[in-house]
């Protein structure tokens, strides 16, 4: 099984969204495992404070409630991941653009959505 190492915003709308590609993914990319930093559940929490980002972090804390995690901790979680990504190659679920850009470049692959489908960038 492949894990797909999440940031905070992959998983919001994974945990928000509709995604219609959801009970194919294993046909289309093999059996994944959804895996939370630590940094991640940091960045939810605090962004649970803010009123209008409430409701979806609150669903998005539940969804991922039973996610395996891993330590991966500091103060900003797409520095985190991209370190992570540098010395471990693995696949990063993020819509961050930026991000993208920045783990491609480090030779890891990215799980993203595009017309409410996952789908594996390289």
């Amino acid at each position: 099984m492949v894990e797909v190492i999440c940031d905070t915003s992959f998983l919001i709308n994974l945990a928000t969204r509709r995604i219609k590609n959801i009970d194919n993914l294993d046909v289309e990319i093999g059996a994944i495992s959804f895996v939370v930093p630590d940094v991640v559940k940091t960045e939810l929490s605090k962004l649970l404070k803010i009123p209008e980002k409430k409701h979806d972090i609150e669903k998005t804390l539940d969804f991922i409630k039973n996610f395996k995690t891993i330590q991966l901790s500091g103060s900003f979680a797409d520095k985190e991941l991209l370190e992570f990504a540098k010395s471990n190659k693995s696949i990063i679920g993020t819509m961050d653009k930026e991000l993208k850009k920045q783990i491609k470049s480090v030779g890891s692959t990215i799980l993203s959505f595009s017309n409410d489908k996952i789908i594996l960038e390289s």
